[in-house]
C-alpha cells in the first residue's frame, strides 16, 4: 500500500474516532444531567389562602428558586382529605393543606407519614347565615341546617365545636341541629334555593354567600382565637420520607413560599391582581375584586405554622369524635419540622419560629 492510501485511512480512522468522541461525549452529559434532576410534586387548593402556591407556581417564581434541576408536578385538589391520600400514597411529595387533614393523615400514619414544614396561611373562615333564616343569635340555632365544606376538615370542626360550646347536638348525636357537609359550591347552591340556613366556609365562599346569596356574617372566626385572632388555615406539609431524601429541595421550597409570603404581604394590590390572573388559568373564573378584597382582609399569611392552633383543633376533633375515635388521645406534637424552615429564615435575617420540632420527636 502506498503512502497516499495509507494516509487517507489514517484520516478515516480519525474522522471515525472523532465523530464518536463528539457523540459520546453530549450523551454522556445528557445522562448525568437527567440523574441529578429531581423531582417535586405538590399539592394545592384554588382558594384564597393558598395563595402563595397559586401566584408562585403560576407565575413561575417558584420554579425560578427552585431552579432548572428540579422538576415540578403541580396537583390541583378540592378537599383536604383527597390531598392527604395522594400524600400517604406517594402520589404527591408535599401539598398546602388545612390542618385538621394534616393531623388527620399524622395520625393514621401513627405519626411516620407527614410533616408540617411551614406555614402558609391564618384566619379566612366565616359562619354565615342567611339574612331571612332567623337566626340573630346561638339562641336561634335549634332545628336550624348548616353546612360546612367537607366531614370532619377544619371548618366542619370548628362549626360542630361552637355549636357543641353553645349547648347543641347535631341529629346523628341525637340533638337538633343539622349539620350537611358537601363542597362550597354546592353549599352556594343551597344557600340560594334557602335549603341551608348557615354555613362555615373558608374564603372566598363567605364573601360569595354574602353578595351572592343573601347572607351576612355572623361568626368571623378571628373572634374566637383571643388576643389576636390568628389560628391556622394553611401549612406546607410533606411526607416524612421526601423530607429525609431531599433536603435540598425542601429547602428551596421554604425559600419560594417565605419570598412568596413577603411579597404578598408588602404588595396587597398587585397580588389581588395576580391571584385573580392565576385562579381563572386554574378554574376559568375570576373573582369579583370587590368580593376578593372583601375576603383578602380577613386572611393573614404567614409562614408561621401557629401551632397552639393546630392543637387545640385536633383536641376538639378528638373531642367530637373525628379524630382516634375510640382510642387515646393522640400526642401530635411531633406533627411538626421546622429545621429547614428556621435554616431558611436564619439565612433572610428574619425571626426563626420557635419549638421547631424534628424527625427526632416522631411517634415510634
Amino acid at each position: 500500500m502506498d503512502n497516499k492510501a495509507t494516509r487517507k485511512l489514517t484520516i478515516v480512522a480519525l474522522i471515525i474516532i472523532l465523530a464518536a468522541v463528539l457523540v459520546h461525549t453530549p450523551v454522556i452529559g445528557f445522562v448525568q444531567a437527567q440523574s441529578a434532576t429531581k423531582v417535586l410534586r405538590i399539592g394545592y387548593f384554588p382558594n384564597i389562602n393558598h395563595a402563595q402556591a397559586i401566584i408562585g407556581f403560576g407565575s413561575g417564581e417558584f420554579q425560578k428558586e427552585l431552579g432548572n434541576n428540579i422538576q415540578v408536578q403541580t396537583f390541583i385538589f378540592n378537599a383536604g382529605s383527597s390531598a392527604i391520600q395522594a400524600l400517604l400514597a406517594n402520589r404527591i411529595d408535599a401539598t398546602y393543606v388545612g390542618p385538621g387533614p394534616a393531623v388527620n393523615g399524622y395520625v393514621a400514619s401513627l405519626g411516620k407519614g407527614l410533616r408540617i414544614i411551614s406555614g402558609a396561611a391564618s384566619g379566612g373562615a366565616v359562619f354565615v347565615v342567611r339574612n331571612d333564616s332567623g337566626i340573630n343569635s346561638p339562641k336561634d340555632f335549634a332545628n336550624k341546617v348548616f353546612a360546612s365544606p367537607q366531614l370532619g376538615n377544619t371548618q366542619d370542626i370548628a362549626l360542630r365545636n361552637y355549636l357543641h360550646s353553645k349547648g347543641y347536638q347535631t341529629k346523628d348525636n341525637g340533638g337538633n341541629v343539622t349539620v350537611l357537609s358537601t363542597d362550597n359550591p354546592i353549599i352556594l347552591t343551597l344557600f340560594l334555593k334557602k335549603q341551608v340556613d348557615g354555613a362555615w366556609v373558608p374564603e372566598p365562599w363567605g364573601t360569595r354567600l354574602v353578595n351572592e346569596a343573601g347572607g351576612r356574617i355572623l361568626i368571623d372566626e378571628r373572634t374566637l382565637w383571643p388576643p389576636d385572632g390568628k389560628f391556622v388555615t394553611a401549612n406546607v406539609v410533606t411526607r416524612t420520607d421526601y423530607l429525609q431524601q431531599n433536603p435540598d429541595v425542601v429547602k428551596k421550597l421554604l425559600a419560594a413560599n417565605v419570598n412568596e409570603t413577603s411579597w404578598i404581604n408588602n404588595h396587597t394590590d398587585a397580588a389581588i391582581k395576580t391571584f385573580n390572573t392565576e385562579f381563572r388559568k386554574l378554574t376559568g373564573k375570576t373573582i369579583a375584586e370587590n368580593e376578593l378584597r372583601q375576603a383578602w382582609s380577613r386572611i393573614q399569611f404567614t409562614y408561621d405554622p401557629l401551632k397552639l392552633s393546630l392543637f387545640q383543633g385536633a383536641n376538639s376533633a378528638y373531642d367530637l369524635g373525628f379524630l382516634a375515635k375510640g382510642k387515646p388521645r393522640p400526642d401530635v406534637s411531633g406533627i411538626y419540622d421546622l429545621t429547614i424552615l428556621n435554616e431558611v429564615l436564619k439565612e433572610k435575617g428574619l425571626q426563626p419560629i420557635e419549638g421547631a420540632g424534628g424527625l427526632a420527636e416522631a411517634i415510634p
